[in-house]
């Protein structure tokens, strides 16, 4: 009983803390002088940044943590600074999510965020309070285990992920999540249109104002449609042309991402997913975006390059000298069991 109360405590300052900052946030944009658009609209349009280092999901060893102080935050920036970065990363040993092997890519070529959110959140996400995606259902584990043998044969270029294939990755969205490079997107507006130009593979969503989804043409990303609740931007997104999406979601879920104007650098950007063949409940997360002068540079990939063929004959040369996915003599996992 003890642990349920303290357990019903810590959910209730979580809500309290997330509460705050959704009432910080609109008190701001209604106080505020916003610049408008001639339709009346609030301005939003410019080239912003969202990335952070604040993860999405609440790493466990903070399960009970909401928040961090300002010294915590401090700390916790220096500590993923330094665990991220490839420059420190030994081949042979690993890290931050690498196997031991040649580790892709050096220091030079990230463009991470460095510093955690204003509000020192230890997750993106908000909602569950837990700071972490829902567990999959046993629809969504079926497809992911579905997709996983698919990826580990990797009998051709449809096997991999859309992300190998240059066609979407996170930080394209919808929703646009933080990571490790081309964390930048353009916004611009028009009395029918908002156009999010995405750094992240070069990804434009030209969405309508409107209360009707096409399927007339699917697309990789879903049909997207907006509209304004009073000064927030409101885009809803469905009708997924792929069945193995971003973090399980099937060609079912529904994206709603809404964004704020808060100061004339910052747009707050919040969203939620709903997927009933994934998870059984829905989850949100927030983040700011930072408006920044440089441009949206052009992301060179694209379907079919040199590395998609290069990841394809690295499997068959697996396959010939009789390797599992990590390079592991078949003959030796077949002895183990």
């Amino acid at each position: 009983m003890e642990e349920d109360m303290r357990t019903s405590i810590s959910a209730a300052f979580t809500t309290v803390i997330t509460a705050s900052l959704f009432l910080s946030t609109a008190a701001l944009a209604q106080t505020s002088d916003i610049p408008r658009t001639e339709h009346g609209h609030p301005d939003m349009q410019g080239t912003y940044t969202f990335r952070t280092i604040t993860p999405l999901q609440r790493p466990p060893e903070l399960a009970d943590k909401a928040t961090l102080t300002p010294e915590e935050a401090a700390e916790w920036e220096s500590y993923e600074n330094t665990r991220q970065n490839r420059d420190l990363i030994i081949d042979s040993v690993g890290g931050a999510g690498y196997p031991p092997g040649v580790i892709s890519y050096n220091e030079f070529w990230y463009e991470r965020g460095v510093e955690t959110v204003a509000d020192l959140r230890t997750s993106l996400i908000y909602d569950p309070p837990n700071g972490r995606v829902p567990t999959l259902n046993a629809a969504g584990r079926a497809r992911s285990a579905e997709i996983s043998e698919m990826r580990r044969l990797s009998a051709g270029p449809e096997a991999r992920t859309l992300n190998d294939r240059c066609i979407l990755n996170a930080r394209t969205g919808p929703p646009m999540i933080s990571g490790s490079y081309n964390n930048n997107m353009q916004l611009v507006q028009t009395k029918d249109h908002v156009v999010i130009n995405n750094e992240m593979i070069h990804a434009a969503r030209i969405i309508p104002f409107t209360d009707e989804h096409s399927t007339s043409q699917l697309k990789w990303e879903g049909d997207s449609i907006a509209h304004w609740e009073g000064d927030t931007l409101v885009i809803n997104t469905q009708h997924y042309y792929y069945w193995y999406g971003w973090r399980n979601m099937s060609p079912a879920a529904k994206v709603e991402e809404r964004i704020t104007w808060v100061d004339e650098n910052t747009l707050d950007y919040d969203f939620t997913v709903e997927d009933a063949e994934s998870w059984d409940s829905s989850w949100s997360a927030r983040l700011p975006m930072r408006r920044i002068s440089d441009p949206v540079y052009e992301y060179a990939c694209h379907e079919g390059n040199h590395g998609l063929a290069g990841i394809l004959a690295g499997w068959r040369r697996y396959e010939v000298e009789g390797l599992d996915e990590n390079g592991i003599p078949l003959s030796a996992l077949e002895d183990e069991q």
